[in-house]
């Protein structure tokens, strides 16, 4: 069976139950712009959001409610922010350990796709997807502009064949 044949295999899929982890010392939930673009396109892509958190930087918290958030069987994790250079930026840190695949293509990809839009720059990003237990988690960067960029180009194009690839 080809990518084709697998994409519409996943089509049957009608709702994928999500979570959205925003990691950041400096805003809140008004100023939350990518956190609020990932709840607000994958509702319109028919998905369920069952939890939104906002997290500081902290290293426990952020393991911690992913790995509520796995045990509670939630189709996919996406989180925003934590993932540059900074000493605190720690969600990579934080979910790397828990992941029991890397889904190491979706972080190549993102850092081509981002090169075409910020040059060279594009190379200081730690965006990183994998599957820990059938749970799909994607640590995107905080600007909008990336969150857009791995929603519309990556995410969202492959997000029932992935979690149907998951559950086989």
């Amino acid at each position: 069976m080809g990518v084709e044949e697998h994409r519409q295999a996943a089509e049957g899929i009608r709702q994928i139950s999500f979570a959205v982890i925003t990691v950041s010392d400096s805003r809140d939930e008004v100023g939350d712009e990518s956190g609020k673009h990932i709840r607000d396109r994958m509702e319109k892509d028919g998905h369920r959001l069952v939890r939104y958190r906002l997290l500081k930087n902290d290293l426990g918290a952020i393991q911690q409610e992913v790995m509520d958030l796995v045990e509670g069987k939630v189709g996919c994790i996406v989180t925003t922010g934590g993932t540059g250079l900074g000493r605190r930026d720690l969600t990579i840190e934080a979910v790397t350990p828990l992941l029991d695949k890397s889904l190491g293509g979706f972080g190549e990809l993102f850092r081509h796709l981002s090169f075409q839009e910020v040059g060279a720059a594009a190379f200081m990003s730690r965006a990183t997807a994998g599957i820990s237990r059938q749970t799909l988690i994607f640590c995107l960067p905080g600007s909008i502009k990336a969150v857009r960029l791995a929603l519309e180009r990556l995410i969202l194009p492959e997000l029932k064949h992935l979690v149907r690839e998951v559950h086989r």
